[in-house]
């Protein structure tokens, strides 16, 4: 156990007595935070209890019931975090507090309630708490035995029935919530709205909060001292402590679901990218019975290839959806989303894109909607409606990027659709477009260097605002020679800088690159330039 005098003597000036006198050895039982009028419901007494001084109301009146409250419920001592409405301990306080004989304790500004929460494990751990914690060890294992892909809904599921309330899970991610039952839906805003403040915070206690007129209490699911989600319960009664184990129990097997999870992606993406190199090489046949053997999956008969440089601060996936292309790239942003054959070489990264790839119905039809537009699943056994919300929407649109953004600070080039025999042939030449490719721009690529030439070509002679094509190739005619080229076509030299410029934004290329101007001169000489 903990005392309180050690935790005051581990934090010093972070954790300032404000009453009179030595602090007690009095043992905690752990550090809560509320800003709740009456948080005793959601407590079992020996706790320092943190506030920011919300429920102090401001009156002397107000202050004295909240800390007789407190005290009744044998509370070991309250600390009252100074910045947020409060700049000094209310002199009210001290006196009730003395009153009450409840410990009073300052949090100063500037100090986060998280370092007084940790402090207290970090304290408890070395003191022999984390014995306790191993007493878990059996429910443990007997989860880690049960944990199957679906183990989320059916976890938050039987905690619900459990307390006799609700429960919802939200990853710390913003990614898809589970909730149970479906009737409580109309929460999740309200939810993600404070769970998002307490993320922000990063606050590792547990928290209490008001919503839509009854009390909630969340959960941070740690692994390793990151929060990697929420859980919130709204019960509709007093918790026992047979409540508490239960919860604390669902809280692990989070834990456990989630450094799972991880593990899975990382093995996944591994796994994917060696298939992926395979296909890329030329040896499909490897690359199918690899995708078998460790559960990738069937690979798609036809993919189209894209590689996308890697310098952007963004992830690579998210930079891509925002790059300029002549051509419709509206399905680009649910491919990437969900590409496991991808990987990393020589400053780009590569993704096989299936070109079959489609949102997967529910098995009425749907696209998982229902009667009022959210989306849903069937529970296993009641057939009542578990919703799950996703967050963003199933098929994310693309939205237009700014040259500040980060989709400006790469280039990207892929393929035409292609069968996985085909891949290997156009590799080289992807490669090179990709490398040559603009930032901001999404280009094609193709096996034939000559065929692409003569698109830049085309796209040069379909520019209708100013006579483009004549203008490179009197200046690759020229040898890049600004006062020549501008000569040969009777225009000022910042006329044919402007031309050029406009040139390599709509081929999305540099014409001063050796490998560009020699293939594009070769094109313009079988025009007859």
């Amino acid at each position: 156990m903990v005392s309180l005098a050690q935790l005051s003597n581990e934090l010093g000036s972070s954790l300032e007595h404000a009453s009179p006198g030595t602090v007690p050895g009095v043992q905690l039982t752990g550090v809560h935070v509320s800003e709740l009028e009456d948080p005793t419901t959601y407590l079992e007494g020996g706790e320092l209890l943190l506030t920011t001084g919300i429920p102090l109301g401001g009156t002397q009146a107000t202050i004295e019931a909240y800390v007789e409250r407190l005290a009744a419920r044998g509370v070991a001592a309250l600390g009252l975090g100074l910045g947020e409405g409060l700049d000094i301990v209310p002199p009210e306080l001290v006196q009730a507090c003395a009153a009450g004989k409840l410990e009073l304790f300052a949090v100063p500004d500037g100090v986060p309630f998280l370092d007084v929460s940790r402090a207290f494990w970090d304290l408890a751990a070395r003191s022999g708490q984390a014995d306790l914690i191993a007493s878990l060890g059996t429910q443990t294992a007997l989860a880690r035995a049960v944990m199957r892909p679906d183990a989320l809904p059916a976890v938050v599921k039987g905690l619900a029935h459990a307390l006799g309330g609700w429960a919802a899970y939200l990853p710390d991610d913003g990614g898809e919530a589970t909730l149970w039952p479906a009737s409580a839906r109309g929460l999740l805003p309200n939810l993600r709205e404070e769970t998002a403040r307490l993320n922000v915070a990063g606050a590792h206690s547990v928290a209490t909060f008001w919503l839509h007129g009854s009390p909630v209490v969340e959960y941070p699911i740690v692994v390793e001292r990151t929060i990697v989600g929420f859980l919130a319960i709204g019960s509709g009664r007093t918790l026992t402590k047979a409540d508490r184990h239960i919860i604390m129990t669902v809280c692990v097997l989070l834990a456990l679901k989630a450094r799972q999870q991880e593990e899975l992606t990382a093995t996944a993406a591994n796994l994917g990218s060696a298939v992926a190199k395979l296909v890329v090489r030329g040896h499909v046949e490897a690359a199918r019975l690899l995708a078998v053997d460790v559960g990738v999956g069937p690979l798609p008969e036809r993919v189209r290839v894209l590689a996308v440089q890697t310098g952007a601060s963004e992830p690579t996936e998210a930079s891509a959806v925002g790059l300029r292309s002549e051509e419709d790239t509206s399905f680009l942003w649910q491919a990437l989303a969900g590409c496991r054959l991808r990987f990393r070489e020589d400053a780009l990264e590569y993704f096989l894109l299936d070109t079959t790839a489609a949102v997967q119905p529910h098995g009425d039809g749907t696209a998982g909607a229902n009667a009022d537009g959210g989306p849903w699943d069937y529970g296993e056994q009641t057939g009542e409606p578990e919703y799950r919300d996703a967050g963003l929407p199933a098929l994310p649109a693309a939205k237009p990027r700014t040259e500040e953004s980060a989709a400006a600070e790469i280039g990207a080039a892929w393929t035409g659709p292609l069968s996985l025999a085909d891949v290997a042939g156009a590799a080289g030449a992807l490669r090179r477009a990709a490398l040559l490719a603009s930032a901001g721009y999404l280009m094609g690529a193709s096996g034939d260097e000559d065929s692409r030439a003569d698109r830049w070509v085309d796209s040069l002679a379909g520019y209708t605002r100013a006579d483009l094509l004549g203008t490179v190739a009197a200046y690759l005619r020229h040898r890049g020679h600004w006062e020549e080229a501008a000569r040969a076509l009777d225009v000022h030299r910042n006329s044919l800088r402007h031309r050029m410029s406009v040139a390599e934004k709509l081929l999305g290329v540099s014409l001063d690159d050796p490998d560009v101007s020699a293939h594009l001169w070769l094109a313009l000489r079988r025009r007859g330039f």
